[in-house]
């Protein structure tokens, strides 16, 4: 057999072929890759890690029992009738080791009324929303933008147990039983990273430390403020 003979011109042709599939092999796989800034394949904004604190507590109240304790003196954003609040946010504390920054220096000491309008999902109310910012919110060294990102990933972070996520009446609890619930429902959470807080009668508050990244950690001096009675009220959840 006569060995086959390739002109020049036949062989650049092969090779600007080869060259041709390799780039579109390469553009194919290219074109399944987020592009530089492109949000994460989950879709979730990665959040601003604040600074010049430890870490932060994100404290959820009861609302009920808010609204109860303070009688005529609550806010009637909040607590009028027909508002069926359950567990929501009362805010997002940067802590120290010991102790807390608060009410730090800002160029935005207002809340826009569009930023109120889209958190009250997670806080019923105006005034809080306004006093959580100009108190905790500044000392995080974060923008106001970035701050309410943080509270609202925080709070996502937490799974309230299907106990507590509304009461159709009253309701006599433990509260480690409480805190014990919030442990089962979030993995990682440990056991010196949440405080059940109440008053005389009252189970008010869930306080879950967290990293400045969000992560659950421990706080030895947030849960030494945990409630001590044996036993608090939690009210039913109004209207709805």
């Amino acid at each position: 057999m006569r060995p086959l003979s390739t002109s020049p011109a036949r062989t650049l042709a092969i090779i600007a072929l080869v060259i041709a599939a390799l780039a579109a092999l390469y553009l194919d796989q290219r074109s399944g890759q987020p592009a530089p800034g492109d949000a994460s394949p989950s879709g979730a904004e990665p959040v601003a890690a604040g600074s010049g604190f430890d870490f932060y507590v994100l404290s959820l109240s009861w609302s009920p029992s808010y609204c109860e304790a303070e009688g005529e003196d609550a806010n009637r954003q909040q607590c009028a009738s027909g508002r069926p609040y359950a567990f929501v946010v009362h805010g997002l504390w940067p802590q120290y080791e010991t102790g807390y920054p608060e009410s730090c220096p800002t160029d935005e000491p207002g809340v826009a009324d569009t930023t109120l309008r889209g958190l009250y999902d997670l806080m019923p109310s105006a005034g809080l929303i306004r006093h959580q910012w100009r108190k905790h919110g500044t000392c995080t060294g974060l923008s106001q933008g970035d701050y309410f990102a943080a509270l609202r990933a925080a709070r996502e972070k937490v799974t309230i147990p299907a106990a507590y996520r509304r009461l159709d009446a009253y309701r006599t609890v433990d509260p480690n039983a409480v805190e014990r619930d919030f442990l089962a429902a979030n993995g990682g959470l440990e056991e010196e990273g949440v405080a059940v807080t109440c008053d005389r009668r009252f189970l008010r508050e869930v306080r879950i430390c967290m990293t400045r990244d969000l992560a659950f950690r421990s706080c030895p001096e947030v849960d030494r403020r945990a409630c001590t009675l044996g036993r608090a009220v939690m009210p039913p959840v109004r209207g709805g």
